[in-house]
C-alpha cells in the first residue's frame, strides 16, 4: 500500500493567519508563469542543488546531506538565464506541523508548497557547495510545453509534504506514504521532460535528500470534521491536539527542551505518531529506527 498525495482540480487562498518569515518567490511569479519562449530556441537544462538554507547556515546542512533541489534554463537566443524550484510557501515547519490553536479545535496548517520561476542564476550559490550541472538541451517550443504543464502542476498539486514514511530502512521496503518536496517536483520535471523527448544525463551521481519515518502499518483515523466535529471521537482528537503542541513553533529554550523530551516519549516510547495527509490523519506505529535522513541515488529519466 502506498497512499500518493491527492491532486486537487485548484488552488485555495491561503488563510491570513500564515505569515512567512522569509518571502515566497520574492523575485518571481509566485503562480508559476513562465515567460514565452521563441519555438526554434535552444534552451540548456541545468540540474541545480544546494544546502538547505545555505544563506543562513551556510554549508552545516550540506554536511549532513540535507539539499534544496531545482532546475535551471539557459537560453541561447537571449542569453537569459532563469530558476525554477518548488518550497514551502510558509516555510519548511509549518508545512510539516501544524498551530495548536486554542480558539480552534482542529490542528491548524499552513502547508502549501508551490513552483516559483524568476529570471537569474546564482552560479556560486548552487557551485560553491552543491551542484550546478548541464543535463539536458531542449527546444523553445518544448520549453513552452513544459511552461503549461509546471502551471497545470502548479494549481493542482498544492501541499508540502516533509515526510517519506517506510516500513523498513532497508531498499525496497514498503512505503506507506510518499513525500511531496522539492526534490519531488524536479524528479516531476525530469519525467515530463524524458516524455517530450528531451535526453537528460548527468557526469554525477544524482543523489536527493529524503526524510523517513519507520512505521508498521498504518491506521485510518479521519478528516478534520469526523475527529474533532463530534463527541464520540474527544479522546482521539485530545491526543492528536496534544501530539503536535510538543512541536508547535516558537518556543522558549526550557520548553523546547520540554518538547524534545515529549517527543521522544511519544515516537520512541510509546511508538506513536500521528501524521497529516490528504487532508486526512492517520496513526502511525513507528519502528526502530524510528526517523532517518538519507541521501539516496535516483537516476535521470
Amino acid at each position: 500500500m502506498c497512499i500518493f498525495h491527492r491532486r486537487f482540480d485548484h488552488r485555495p487562498e491561503t488563510d491570513p493567519y500564515c505569515q512567512a518569515v522569509y518571502p515566497f518567490c520574492p523575485t518571481g511569479d509566485r503562480d508559476g508563469r513562465i515567460p514565452y519562449m521563441r519555438d526554434d530556441d535552444a534552451i540548456e537544462v541545468l540540474r541545480l542543488q544546494a544546502p538547505v538554507w545555505e544563506f543562513k547556515f551556510g554549508d552545516i546542512l550540506g554536511k549532513m546531506h540535507i539539499m534544496h533541489d531545482a532546475i535551471g534554463f539557459r537560453s541561447y537566443e537571449t542569453g537569459r538565464n532563469y530558476t525554477m524550484e518548488w518550497y514551502e510557501l510558509f516555510q519548511l515547519g509549518n508545512c510539516t506541523f501544524p498551530h495548536v490553536r486554542p480558539e480552534i479545535s482542529a490542528p491548524f496548517w499552513c502547508n502549501q508548497g508551490a513552483a516559483c520561476f524568476f529570471e537569474g542564476i546564482d552560479d556560486t550559490h548552487w557551485k560553491q557547495n552543491g551542484t550546478l550541472e548541464k543535463i539536458g538541451k531542449m527546444t523553445g517550443a518544448q520549453f513552452n510545453e513544459l511552461a503549461q504543464w509546471v502551471q497545470d502542476d502548479n494549481n493542482t498539486g498544492i501541499f508540502y509534504e516533509t515526510w517519506t514514511v517506510r516500513a523498513e530502512p532497508r531498499p525496497n521496503s514498503t512505503v506507506w506514504f510518499d513525500s511531496y518536496d522539492c526534490s519531488q517536483f524536479v524528479h516531476r520535471t525530469y519525467r515530463k521532460l524524458a516524455q517530450m523527448g528531451v535526453a537528460l544525463a548527468s557526469s554525477t551521481q544524482t543523489n536527493y535528500t529524503k526524510i523517513h519515518l519507520f512505521s508498521g502499518e498504518p491506521s485510518y483515523l479521519g478528516n478534520d470534521s469526523t475527529i474533532f466535529g463530534q463527541s464520540s471521537t474527544k479522546t482521539l482528537a485530545a491526543k492528536i491536539r496534544n501530539f503536535y503542541h510538543s512541536f508547535r513553533p516558537h518556543q522558549s529554550p526550557k520548553d523546547f527542551i520540554l518538547s524534545l523530551l515529549e517527543v521522544f516519549e511519544k515516537v520512541v516510547l510509546e511508538k506513536s505518531f500521528y501524521l497529516f495527509y490528504n487532508f486526512e490523519y492517520w496513526h502511525l506505529p513507528m519502528k526502530s529506527p524510528y526517523i532517518q535522513i538519507t541521501y539516496e541515488e535516483v537516476p535521470l529519466p
